[in-house]
């Protein structure tokens, strides 16, 4: 099918990206990456009047640290996300993820501020950045909020932000010496979207699991923060019995749909299975191997 006829405007600074939402109101959607938008527009599943280009506002570039977290501007491209030094040393789960998402030519161009905003369920970023425990700066005419990316969510592919506002960066704790992090999915193909997956972060202390945050996409309707799984981790020594039980609670925490890849009860599975396999990566090298 062919776009939709619609209006283009090229803005510089978020003042003249508010004017222009405050202008058109609903009739006016954000261009970044486009990887997801673009689709839309050529199935028409979406029909605005104006395409905002905020491409060249450069307050929502750039990676820095800034005041102990990890600030990543909402324009950061996927590909620059995955070679950033900085994200490798203090995000490593979102270095660790960019491989998994789509193709070469979709990470050149897709933002992380388009994948969390549009809020796939099947995505990598949004449960990586909930697994991570980072905070989404959302920004407006009236000025800049911040949410927790666990609350950010709201549903299938909705998320907290109001009219008028977009994602202008993410801020993630550092990771520290006893940061452990991992990311597995299955996927019919390299490059899919995930059948199921899992990130995770948890710290180590002494060989004892603290703050674990199991986080799972492609089983619900956004990323699902596995509470009782996290729960019977917490305190426990990182073994085989500690895995065991984590996956035992999963009973409780997923409830996924059927969809085009199977029924609930593979999806239940799959998640079990990607359980075992990124806890197993933090144990012993011996215990692993047995």
């Amino acid at each position: 099918m062919k776009w939709p006829a619609f209006g283009y405007a090229r803005a510089s600074t978020l003042e003249e990206v508010f004017r222009l939402q405050a202008e058109h109101g609903d009739d006016a959607r954000l261009l970044a990456g486009g990887q997801t938008l673009l689709a839309t527009l050529a199935f028409r599943l979406s029909e605005p009047k104006l395409l905002v280009d905020i491409t060249g506002v450069a307050a929502l570039r750039g990676i820095a640290l800034q005041g102990g977290l990890l600030r990543i501007g909402a324009l950061t491209r996927h590909a620059e996300l995955g070679r950033d030094p900085l994200v490798a040393q203090h995000a490593p789960l979102l270095t660790e993820a960019v491989p998994f998402i789509a193709h070469p030519a979709i990470r050149n161009r897709g933002t992380i501020g388009g994948s969390l905003a549009y809020a796939d369920p099947a995505a990598e970023l949004p449960a990586c950045i909930v697994a991570l425990d980072s905070t989404m700066v959302l920004a407006s005419a009236a000025g800049e909020r911040r949410v927790a990316a666990g609350d950010f969510f709201t549903g299938l592919l909705e998320t907290a932000l109001r009219p008028g506002e977009l994602i202008a960066a993410v801020e993630v704790p550092v990771a520290t010496d006893a940061s452990r992090s991992a990311i597995v999915e299955v996927a019919r193909r390299s490059g899919d979207y995930a059948m199921a997956g899992l990130a995770t972060t948890l710290r180590l202390e002494g060989g004892v699991i603290r703050a674990p945050r199991l986080v799972y996409f492609g089983v619900g309707n956004g990323p699902v923060l596995a509470a009782r799984a996290n729960a019977a981790l917490e305190g426990r020594s990182l073994d085989a019995a500690a895995i065991a039980a984590a996956r035992a609670a999963l009973a409780g925490d997923l409830d996924p749909q059927a969809d085009l890849h199977g029924p609930p009860e593979m999806k239940r599975h799959l998640a079990g299975v990607l359980t075992q396999r990124a806890l197993s990566r933090f144990l012993p090298a011996a215990e692993a191997a047995a």
